[in-house]
């Protein structure tokens, strides 16, 4: 299990906050001194999209920031309050290649403990050919399956649900896929 993240205030009152272990409680949570706040830490969503073109060609973003700057992914970010998942993968791939899609179903999920993420993909259908890269953005491109960077490609989690996708197109048969990834060795 990942440690908190540290905390030193409260965000109700601004008042220091402590460390403890609550009656009922499976894990420490920090707890407010002076108001009783009880702040739970959860893990962040991170939700994308597969945006397919008509022809078969998959659209990806080259980073313009960290982490991974200069490496290929799915366009994709942490989820907003107030939005639900598709609107999220609307949303970052919007905001990452300009680019507008219809989202389809869910099609991985990739649970990532060691960082407090879970990563969200849909798949999801390119409206038109109007993309050019967002503020985090180097570049877009669309991919026909053997040219996509793989060994550019800057999260696991795209990578493996890139080759889920090209193997369930070629069996004409999606279904969803999930999986848990551990720290990577460095």
């Amino acid at each position: 299990m990942v440690a908190a993240l540290e905390m030193k205030f409260c965000s109700e009152c601004g008042a220091p906050v402590a460390l403890c272990q609550l009656p009922d409680d499976n894990r420490p949570r920090y707890v407010c001194t002076n108001c009783s706040t009880i702040h739970y830490q959860n893990p962040k969503l991170v939700i994308g999209a597969i945006p397919e073109w008509e022809d078969g060609r998959i659209l990806l973003c080259r980073r313009a920031i960290e982490p991974r700057h200069g490496l290929w992914t799915l366009p994709a970010g942490f989820m907003e309050n107030g939005e639900t998942t598709a609107e999220a993968a609307i949303r970052e791939t919007l905001e990452e290649a300009n680019a507008r899609i219809e989202t389809g179903e869910l099609y991985s999920m990739y649970n990532l403990p060691y960082i407090n993420q879970v990563h969200l993909i849909f798949r999801a259908r390119l409206l038109d050919l109007n993309f050019s890269p967002g503020t985090e953005s180097l570049e877009v491109e669309l991919f026909e399956e053997p040219d996509i960077p793989w060994d550019e490609l800057a999260f696991r989690p795209v990578r493996f649900t890139l080759q889920h996708f090209f193997a369930d197109r070629k069996a004409n048969n999606f279904q969803f896929h999930i999986g848990n990834l551990t720290a990577p060795a460095h």
